[in-house]
């Protein structure tokens, strides 16, 4: 049951998303994972390097 569901929502996709949308959707998903990461690391750099001066 899991894989005919599974199957239906992607040929659901298929068939209402043009190529050029459902790369648009994977692009605009893959550009806010990577902003969220660059500015997770930042931080977590900054804290490190900032607890390091205190000691």
């Amino acid at each position: 049951m899991r894989k005919l569901t599974l199957y239906s929502i992607t040929i659901f996709t298929l068939l209402t998303l043009t190529s050029c949308e459902a790369i648009e959707t994977i692009f605009k998903a893959g550009m806010w994972w990577g902003i969220i990461l660059v500015v997770a690391v930042v931080v977590i750099l900054f804290l490190i390097f900032s607890r390091g001066k205190n000691s």
